[in-house]
Formats: structure tokens, C-alpha cells, sequence
């Protein structure tokens, strides 16, 4: 079988299991021609059970309007303000702290982004975990 080609790739970030044909689905895809529907039954289903998180998805359209797609890791902020039970960062993170997370959750973070994250090692990727988290005015420690 010959192999596709590659019209598109289109990463969008989406609530999971809660994915409609609205924005911003529907103009990313639209004008890709590819079928909305089937792309939102798809990823509704293929992250029902992480209702809540917000989950980057990465769309590859072919030329025959056919689609493949690969799921991501939450994005880090949005795990660590999962940990610190905050809604949203510090408006100024430079000079107001607004919550802290211990060491054990900055290492349950790494432990997850490490699939995507480009860091040879779990201390690597514990470092770019602590660097967001304090960019965003928490605390590690």
C-alpha cells in the first residue's frame, strides 16, 4: 500500500471528553475538509477518562481528507495548578507567590510530561517542571 501524504498538522489544546464541532475544533479543522464529527466522536472517546484536564491533541490530515491523531500530556501549568488547587497563576509571579507544591508533586508532574517533554532524565525534567511552576508565582519546596 502506498503510503499518504501529509496535507496538515494542526495541534490544538481541548477540554477532555469535552470536544464540540465549535471553535476551536471546527476552524482548525474546517479548512482541512476533513469530517468534524468523526474527529470529535473520536477524541471524546479516546480521553473520557481524563473529563476535566485539558488535553493537547496533534492532528495529522491526509490529502484524502482522512486523519490520524496522537494524544499529548496536559500541559504542565495546568497540572501544576491541579496541584496547588489554584484556578489560574499569579498576575506577577515575580514578586507575589501565590501557593507552593512539595517536591513529591513536582516529581509526580515530571513523571507524567516526560513522554513529551525533551529531557534525558527525570531530574531534567523536574528542573523545567520547577522553572514553569515558579514562572507562574508557586512555590516548590
Amino acid at each position: 500500500m502506498a503510503k499518504k501524504k501529509v496535507a496538515a498538522i494542526v495541534k490544538i489544546q481541548i477540554p477532555a471528553g469535552k470536544a464540540t464541532p465549535a471553535p476551536p475544533v471546527g476552524t482548525a479543522l474546517g479548512p482541512h475538509g476533513i469530517a468534524i464529527m468523526d474527529f470529535v466522536k473520536a477524541y471524546n472517546a479516546a480521553t473520557e477518562a481524563q473529563v476535566g484536564t485539558v488535553v493537547p491533541v496533534e492532528i495529522t490530515v491526509f490529502e484524502d481528507r482522512t486523519f490520524t491523531f496522537v494524544l499529548k500530556t496536559p500541559p504542565t501549568p495546568v497540572l501544576i495548578r491541579e496541584k496547588a488547587g489554584i484556578p489560574k497563576a499569579s498576575s506577577t509571579p515575580g514578586s507575589q507567590t501565590i501557593a507552593t507544591i512539595s517536591e513529591a508533586d513536582v516529581e509526580d508532574i515530571a513523571k507524567i510530561k516526560m513522554p513529551d517533554l525533551n529531557a534525558n532524565d527525570l531530574e531534567a525534567a523536574k528542573q523545567q517542571v520547577r522553572g514553569t511552576a515558579r514562572s507562574m508565582g508557586i512555590k516548590v519546596g
